[in-house]
């Protein structure tokens, strides 16, 4: 599957992009329910007035369209960053090398990741009667904040939450499919791949919940104006005293359920997708 013994040329850069355009569409709808269930959890103004249990597809086209870009721009880097860094370091060292082309994958993954996550969270959490597309939704933030704390509003919040998350889900898969292999003659299959992201991800997921939620309480705000001092360390601090320990975590069940859950369609798909590729294309 890694290619290993193959020069990289240019053709084989379709492998990931294709792979990581299945995997992507594949994850976010079929479990688009469940992350809505936890923006509405980590809502400031609570579950129910958030929408409760209705809804829950509210914003998925949004997702859809843009999951393709953002999930091949991410494994396009990831792969070329590893292809690049890894004959460099010693065998030893190969985690810290996962750790730096997921952070290449995420920076730029969030330049169409972002505004998504604008778009989609307050569609999750809008309760009123009038209709609002996504392209609504962006224009007024735009209008009403500007581009960079309208339509990129949380950006930093998004690359704080998603770093760590990448530092300890890639290097894991990364392991754990290297564990499989040493004991399979080098071999491993797509469900294998998905046990070892399912297993990654849910423990990612649940190291990073805290700051998933202070990205999703920024990104909601309605005013910026009103909340421009509002940084990642000042919010958990507000939500810690207001409900303590209990608190960062809300959202955790939903977030670690469906992080188990999309990492095995994620990387069961995207293993298999990208052997599919290289089979009949990358030769």
């Amino acid at each position: 599957m890694e290619n290993q013994g193959k020069k990289p040329h240019s053709k084989s850069y379709f492998a990931p992009l294709f792979a990581g355009a299945v995997a992507g569409v594949s994850v976010d709808v079929t479990l688009y329910p469940l992350d809505t269930l936890k923006t509405r959890l980590q809502s400031q103004q609570g579950f129910y007035k958030s929408g409760g249990f209705s809804g829950v597809y509210r914003g998925l086209l949004t997702v859809a369209t843009t999951s393709i870009p953002t999930t091949s721009l991410f494994f396009m880097s990831y792969e070329t960053a590893k292809k690049t860094f890894e004959p460099m370091v010693k065998t030893q060292y190969a985690p810290l090398v996962h750790m730096l082309a997921a952070s290449v994958g995420e920076v730029l993954a969030c330049i169409i990741r972002v505004p998504t996550e604008i778009a989609k969270q307050r569609k999750q959490t809008y309760t009123g009667s009038e209709k609002r597309s996504s392209i609504r939704i962006l224009v007024h933030a735009f209008h009403t904040d500007g581009f960079r704390n309208g339509v990129y509003r949380g950006f930093l919040s998004t690359v704080v939450r998603d770093l760590p998350f990448s530092f300890i889900e890639l290097p894991l898969w990364e392991l754990f499919k290297t564990l499989i292999k040493d004991r399979n003659d080098g071999q491993i299959t797509s469900f294998e791949s998905g046990l070892s992201g399912s297993v990654a991800g849910g423990l990612a997921a649940a190291a990073t919940t805290p700051l998933d939620l202070a990205k999703t309480r920024i990104m909601l705000a309605d005013d910026y104006s009103a909340t421009r001092k509002v940084r990642i360390r000042p919010v958990l601090a507000d939500i810690y005293l207001q409900a303590g320990l209990r608190g960062l975590f809300a959202g955790v069940a939903p977030r670690v359920t469906a992080f188990m859950l999309g990492g095995f369609v994620f990387f069961g798909v995207y293993d298999y997708s990208k052997t599919l590729f290289e089979h009949y294309f990358d030769r």
